[in-house]
C-alpha cells in the first residue's frame, strides 16, 4: 500500500493525542489520529469521570474547554439548573459516555483537517518505523480489521500513548521503574511504604527496582436498581486471591497508622473495595481504595505491560476484568462474609447506559505509567516542591502548561505478610508547578513530539501523569508541530515565545496566578515576566490592576535588568502597567 501523507501524525487518541490534533487543526493543519481500540478517548471514556485536579485554573486551554463542553453537554440535554448539572461539578465530573459525545463531537467540527481511524495497531518494533538522518519520517501500522499494512508519511510525529511505543521503536531511550532515593534525593523515590494519610512506615528502604505502578479499571458503578446490572461471576475465578478480605474485615485491618476505616460510604460495604466518587445520572466512579489493603489494583502482574506485545497486553487485560469482576462478586456472594456486608455490596453493579458493546465493562485498562522517555528536560519531584515555605515550585522560563495535583503513585506490590502497607503507595503535597517544553522533547531524534510518555522520574511523573496535564501537553505539541511544520525546521528548534504566545492565544495558562487568567489585560505581558521571574517566585496574586507600590517597582526593574522605563508613574502605575513596559523593554 502506498504511503498516506499528512503534516502531522498521532499515534494514540488518549486525550493527549486528541488535543494535539485539535490545537494542529485550530491552525489549519491537516493531522490523522490512528487509535487501536475501537473508540477514541483513552480513560475519560473508559471510566475516569473524576478528574484528578487539585487547583481548577492552574490549567487551561483546550483542557478548560473540555470541561466547558462538558457542562455545556449537560445543561442542553438535562436544563441549566437540573441535578444532572450540579452534580458535573462545573463539567469536572461526567459519565464515561458523555465524554465520548465531547471528544467525538469536537473531532467533527474540523471536517478534512482531522482524520480519525480506530482499530489501527502500532507495534513498538524498530522495523516500523523509517529514519532519516535522525529524523523520523515514515511508520507503519497495521488495519486490525483487514490485516493489512499501513503506512503513514508526516512531517512531524506524536507520541500520543500511554506506553510510549512509537518512541520506543524510534529508538528513544527511556526509564522505567523506579529510581533509588539518592539518584535526585527525592521524597517517597524507591522502595516506599506509606500509612494512608500518614508517616513512612516501616521497611522502606528507598532502594531503586524495576517495579511498575498497578493498573486497575476504572469502573462505573451505580446502585440505582433501574439503571442497574448484576455482577455475574467470571468463567476465571479463584476464591483464594479475595479470601483474606474476610480476615480484614473481622480486623478493621487497613493501611491507616491508627485502627479504624475511613470512608465517605462506609456504610455501603463497597467502600471497602472502592473509592467512589459521585457522578451525574446516579453514576459513581469507582477507583481502588487506598485504604484498603486488597481493592482493584492488581499490583505486580501488571510489570511487563509497557514493553510487552498487543498480545500479552491483551491477555492481562482479560486477567485484569476476571479479577476485578471476581473482587466483586465475591464481596457480594461468598458466604464467608457477613451477611450486613454482603447486602450492602449487592445494592451495586454495572451501569447498564455504559459500554453497551462490552457487556456495560470499561473497553481499556488505566494504565498509570508506561515508558518515561529521555527527554531533553527530566521532571523529578523537585519540578513540583515549592522552594520555601508558601512559595512556588522552580520557574521554568520555557514552561508549556501549569499544573497542579500531588506526587501520586499506586502499589507496586501486592500485600507482603508482616507489611502493613502496600509497597509503593504514596502521596505527597505539590503546588502548582511550571512544565517544561523539554519533557516532550526526546533526545537522540527529531520530528517527534512525546506529551503523554513524557520525560520525568517516578516521583516525577507521578504527577505529570494526570489527563489534564496530558491534555495541556498534547496542546503544547499540536501547536508546536505547526510552528516547526509553518518554518520549516525541527520542533526541537521552535522558538519558545512564539509557542507560549500561541498557547496563551488558545486560553493556555503557563504559570498559575489565582486572580488572573488568559483574556485578562496584560496576561501575557504578566505570563512573559513571571516566567523570566521577574515577580519573584512567591506570588500568587498578580493583582494587576492595583497601583504598584514604588518599591516593589523597583525590585522588578532590578530582577528585569533594565533601566526604570519610560512612562512609569510613581503612585499612578498599575502592576499590569508596569509589566506591559517591562515587556516591551525587555532584553531577548
Amino acid at each position: 500500500m502506498a504511503s498516506q501523507t499528512f503534516e502531522i501524525v498521532i499515534v494514540g487518541g488518549t486525550p493527549g493525542g486528541l488535543m494535539a490534533a485539535i490545537a494542529a487543526a485550530r491552525r489549519g493543519h491537516t493531522a490523522v489520529i490512528l487509535e487501536r481500540n475501537q473508540f477514541i478517548g483513552g480513560l475519560p471514556t473508559n471510566g475516569l469521570g473524576a478528574t484528578d485536579i487539585q487547583t481548577r485554573g492552574a490549567t487551561g486551554g483546550l483542557f478548560l474547554e473540555f470541561v466547558s463542553r462538558v457542562k455545556r453537554h449537560y445543561s442542553q440535554t438535562y436544563g441549566e439548573h437540573s441535578p444532572q448539572v450540579d452534580a458535573c461539578a462545573e463539567g469536572y465530573r461526567f459519565e464515561p459516555s458523555v465524554a465520548q459525545t465531547v471528544f467525538e463531537q469536537w473531532l467533527l467540527e474540523y471536517g478534512d483537517l482531522l482524520t480519525v481511524r480506530c482499530r489501527r495497531q502500532f507495534d513498538a518494533n524498530p522495523s516500523n518505523v523509517c529514519l532519516h538522518e535522525g529524523c523520523l519520517t515514515q511508520i507503519t501500522l497495521t488495519d486490525l480489521d483487514t490485516d493489512a499494512e499501513e503506512h503513514y508519511q508526516a512531517k512531524v510525529f506524536i507520541d500520543g500513548t500511554y506506553e510510549g511505543d512509537l518512541a520506543a521503536a524510534s529508538g528513544v531511550s527511556y526509564y522505567l521503574g523506579r529510581e533509588d532515593s539518592t539518584a535526585f534525593d527525592e521524597p517517597m523515590a524507591g522502595k516506599t511504604y506509606q500509612y494512608w494519610n500518614g508517616p513512612l512506615a516501616p521497611h522502606s528502604t528507598g532502594h531503586g527496582d524495576n517495579a511498575i505502578q498497578a493498573y486497575n479499571y476504572r469502573l462505573p458503578l451505580t446502585c440505582n436498581p433501574e439503571q442497574r446490572i448484576p455482577i455475574t461471576k467470571p468463567k476465571i475465578y479463584d476464591r483464594n486471591e479475595f479470601i483474606s478480605l474476610v480476615d480484614d474485615l473481622q480486623a478493621n485491618r487497613t493501611t491507616y497508622q491508627t485502627p479504624g476505616f475511613t470512608t465517605e460510604r462506609e456504610t455501603d460495604g463497597i467502600g471497602r473495595l472502592v473509592n467512589l466518587v459521585p457522578l451525574p445520572n446516579d453514576l459513581f466512579d469507582a477507583n481502588n481504595q487506598h485504604a484498603s489493603l486488597i481493592s482493584t489494583d492488581l499490583a505486580e502482574e501488571n510489570w511487563p505491560w509497557p514493553t510487552a506485545s498487543w498480545a500479552w497486553r491483551d491477555q492481562f487485560a482479560q486477567r485484569l476484568r476476571d479479577y476485578t469482576l471476581g473482587l466483586i462478586w465475591f464481596a457480594q456472594n461468598d458466604a464467608a462474609l457477613p451477611h450486613s456486608f454482603r447486602q450492602q455490596c449487592q445494592k451495586w453493579g454495572l451501569a447498564k447506559d455504559q459500554y453497551i458493546d462490552n457487556e456495560h465493562f470499561p473497553r481499556q485498562v488505566y494504565v498509570r505509567e508506561g515508558r518515561r522517555i529521555d527527554g531533553d528536560h527530566l521532571f523529578t519531584a523537585h519540578d513540583a516542591l515549592p522552594t520555601k515555605d508558601g512559595g512556588r515550585p522552580p520557574i521554568h522560563a520555557d514552561s508549556i502548561t501549569a499544573c497542579h495535583y500531588q506526587l501520586d503513585s499506586h502499589a507496586v506490590l501486592k500485600r507482603e505478610k508482616g507489611r502493613p502497607c502496600l509497597d509503593g503507595f504514596f502521596k505527597l503535597s505539590s503546588r502548582p508547578y511550571t512544565v517544561p517544553y523539554g519533557v516532550i522533547m526526546p533526545k537522540g531524534i527529531e520530528g517527534l513530539l512525546t506529551p503523554v510518555p513524557v520525560s520525568g522520574t517516578h516521583i516525577g511523573f507521578s504527577t505529570l501523569r494526570m489527563e489534564p496535564c496530558w491534555m495541556a501537553l498534547g496542546q503544547a505539541a499540536g501547536i508546536a508541530a505547526c510552528l516547526a511544520v509553518e518554518q520549516s525546521i525541527k520542533p526541537r528548534n521552535v522558538p519558545i515565545a512564539d509557542l507560549q504566545h500561541q498557547l496563551v492565544l488558545q486560553g493556555a495558562v503557563l504559570i498559575y496566578f489565582k486572580d488572573a487568567q488568559p483574556g485578562d489585560d496584560h496576561y501575557w505581558a504578566l505570563t512573559q515576566m513571571a516566567l523570566r521571574g521577574i515577580l519573584g517566585d512567591d506570588q500568587w496574586a498578580a493583582c494587576l490592576h492595583d497601583v504598584i507600590d514604588p518599591p516593589v517597582a523597583t525590585d522588578w526593574v532590578n530582577r528585569a535588568g533594565i533601566n526604570l522605563p519610560h512612562g512609569y508613574q510613581p503612585g499612578v502605575t498599575t502592576r499590569g502597567e508596569l509589566l506591559e513596559l517591562l515587556h516591551k523593554n525587555r532584553t531577548p
